[in-house]
């Protein structure tokens, strides 16, 4: 065969690196994008925060006389070409769009408040007591090593003999003398501290209380039958212990207000800020969402590297510049595409922001795709990791979104509301005589929603609910 030469017209997609930006952009949580953002205004001399930043104006006629007056979102999404423009300086982000802005409420209080709060570690506490003993340098030496193998629960996890075993040594310690140091250890606040077992540290509180006939029988539960307590098998308890149901009733409740893990209000845990990307509100009669100003990056062009960039066309800044462009539409994009899906998300949630989870309705990705004409994975990305604030919380995006189960007169109920149906039933449930999962399904059957027993059982334990031999009491 001879080489020949044709021609063939085929279509393929390609990825701008426009395109492929917007797409990160998109999927970035706010923490993200603010992280994001911040290297791009280190890299690039041509972006800047627009410091002087205004606040939108509101709509003509969007409130009603006497109202805060709070920007309302448009949720069509303004188109913006992509060619160069001419004119450079006013090129900024953050006064004009549908991404509206939220000030929050008019005496100026925010429905979120970030708190920071100082936290003593428990070896700092334990130690601080410590020292203020009369005890002997020795013993609080060994006191203080004790301390040091504390797990954060405040548990001694470690065999005395072990760490006796470690010091030997060094100090010539013996099993005796660790017992006395524990003894001081175990006098500490926290009550309970320093114990080996959930066994002991229950114990240990009981001792510190008053001596009543409650903390007594609830002493003898806790050191010889802990275990039918654990398994509600009070009627073993009454025929071991001899008490009636009030008194068994009394050192239940008793039990169950002591702490057994009296460390762990000292432990560090790393606090998770969450800024809502959209506030929903009630404005004359409407749920509308608007833009939270928090989450509101303000960018613009740098006005005198863009007004030396018009007079000198061969610059080698011109592709920063394009990139600071591209970036704050980008950004732009993003807000105007969480805020339409947010209304959209919105629109066909209204009863569950006027009564709350059991008025949720099914809701999937396809749906609010096909209203907005936007693609699945599109929807999939703005719903993961933005945030919602509503009178009722702050909710992640993908909450408002559910499987459902169909009802007997051929409607669907969603399951967050039927998880919402459970929780009310259980917390209104005769304590002596809880609901089972297959009693509850007969229930919400009575009420025109088919469930079987095993999807009962699977939304209880996504709630954190105990079966019903563990809510018994007496």
């Amino acid at each position: 065969m001879k080489p020949s030469l044709s021609l063939k017209l085929t279509q393929h997609l390609a990825l701008t690196p426009q395109l492929q930006q917007s797409i990160r952009l998109l999927q970035l949580s706010t923490v993200e994008l603010e992280h994001e953002l911040e290297k791009f205004l280190q890299e690039n001399p041509l972006l800047e925060r627009a410091e002087d930043y205004q606040q939108p104006a509101a709509l003509p006629g969007d409130h009603a006389e006497g109202e805060s007056q709070e920007s309302e979102p448009s949720t069509e999404t303004s188109q913006r070409s992509t060619d160069d423009e001419e004119g450079w300086p006013d090129e900024h982000f953050g006064s004009t769009g549908s991404a509206g802005s939220f000030d929050g409420d008019e005496d100026g209080d925010n429905d979120y408040q970030d708190v920071q709060a100082a936290i003593v570690s428990l070896r700092d506490h334990l130690l601080w007591q410590v020292a203020l003993t009369s005890i002997s340098e020795r013993d609080r030496l060994l006191v203080g090593y004790l301390i040091d193998v504390l797990d954060d629960d405040g548990y001694l996890s470690q065999p005395l003999e072990e760490i006796a075993q470690g010091l030997r040594e060094e100090l010539e310690v013996g099993v005796d003398d660790l017992q006395i140091a524990l003894r001081y250890l175990q006098n500490l606040d926290p009550t309970g501290v320093g114990a080996r077992s959930a066994q002991e540290c229950l114990a240990l509180q009981l001792m510190a209380m008053s001596p009543t006939a409650t903390s007594s029988l609830a002493q003898e539960i806790v050191l010889q039958h802990l275990d039918l307590l654990a398994s509600h098998d009070f009627a073993r308890l009454k025929k071991q212990t001899g008490a009636d149901d009030e008194a068994l009733r009394a050192a239940h409740l008793l039990i169950c207000s002591l702490n057994p893990r009296p460390g762990a209000a000292y432990a560090s845990t790393e606090t998770r800020y969450i800024v809502p990307d959209v506030v929903v509100r009630k404005i004359r009669g409407q749920w509308l969402a608007s833009v939270n100003a928090d989450a509101f990056p303000r960018l613009r062009i740098n006005s005198l590297y863009a007004h030396i960039l018009s007079r000198q066309r061969g610059s080698g800044l011109s592709v920063q510049l394009q990139e600071a462009r591209w970036l704050i539409r980008n950004v732009q994009q993003r807000f105007d595409t969480i805020l339409r899906v947010a209304q959209a998300i919105v629109e066909r949630q209204r009863q569950f922001l006027e009564h709350g989870e059991v008025a949720m309705r099914p809701l999937v990705l396809r749906e609010i795709a096909e209203t907005l004409g936007l693609h699945e994975s599109t929807i999939s990305r703005v719903t993961t990791q933005k945030y919602m604030a509503t009178p009722r919380g702050i909710f992640e995006l993908k909450y408002f979104f559910g499987s459902h189960v169909g009802t007997e007169a051929g409607g669907a109920c969603s399951a967050t509301a039927i998880r919402a149906l459970i929780k009310q039933m259980i917390a209104t449930e005769e304590p002596t005589k809880p609901l089972s999962d297959g009693q509850i399904s007969e229930v919400l059957g009575q009420q025109g929603i088919v469930v079987a027993r095993r999807t009962i059982a699977k939304y209880r334990e996504s709630l954190n609910i105990p079966p019903v031999s563990l809510r018994k009491s007496i």
